[in-house]
């Protein structure tokens, strides 16, 4: 099933779970930069909701550049009316740069997604396909996203990745994972523990919120395909 097939249930999902923690609505929205690439492009965050919002939800659409179906996710969400005590907070790419080339990794030739300090690996050269970085948060790109984890420190934030069709059981809420993936249609399953992912670190840093991952099937947001319910 290609990823058209599912972005229905998966925007359903989402909004399943932003409202989960808070009932009722309020609107407004705001971009801000927070950092800049190893290629210098703008990493742009947008604020959807009060900025007094008891509750962050924090969803960033694309860290592999080759994995760009969740920008759509995110921009959709741009629109939405968050229920009121909650505050999205959008990032449509953490990673312009391979999002520009189409490619894994940042400027550097480093995937981002093993570059977070806990768990922390050296791991191949610049351009091989998991290069960690020349240390933890050695990429302005990682860096920038933890210090907006850091300063926000979201209730929840979702993850999407490309091609394995599922969401992982990535360590945080098991409520909030098993409600979105019933809603998104999306089996429910572990990937193996990886070195210097984003949501390990979010989770070890921060275990009183939830950040998990979403990896959504292979192809295009264009692509035409129907949903088959799953349970």
């Amino acid at each position: 099933m290609r990823v058209a097939g599912v972005l229905g249930a998966v925007w359903v999902a989402i909004c399943v779970v932003i409202t989960a923690l808070s009932p009722s609505a309020s609107a407004a929205s705001t971009a801000v930069t927070i950092g800049r690439t190893a290629d210098d492009l703008p990493i742009r965050a947008w604020r959807v909701g009060s900025p007094d919002a008891k509750r962050t939800v924090l969803v960033v659409g694309e860290i592999h550049g080759s994995e760009p179906a969740g920008r759509a996710v995110a921009r959709r969400l741009r629109a939405m009316r968050p229920p009121r005590g909650v505050a999205l907070l959008l990032v449509e790419s953490a990673n312009p740069d391979g999002g520009r080339a189409g490619t894994r990794w940042n400027g550097h030739g480093v995937d981002l997604n093993r570059n977070f300090p806990f768990g922390w690996q050296p791991i191949g050269l610049p351009f091989d396909t998991y290069h960690s970085g020349s240390a933890p948060l050695s990429e302005p790109e990682s860096s920038a996203m933890a210090r907006l984890i850091r300063s926000v420190q979201p209730r929840v934030t979702v993850w999407y990745h490309q091609h394995m069709r599922l969401v992982d059981r990535s360590g945080g809420d098991p409520r909030l994972e098993r409600l979105y993936a019933r809603r998104s249609r999306l089996p429910y399953r572990s990937i193996s523990p990886l070195p210097g992912t984003a949501t390990r670190w979010q989770n070890h840093a921060y275990p009183r919120d939830s950040a998990f991952v979403v990896e959504l099937p292979a192809g295009s947001t264009r692509a035409p395909s129907t949903v088959t319910p799953r349970r």
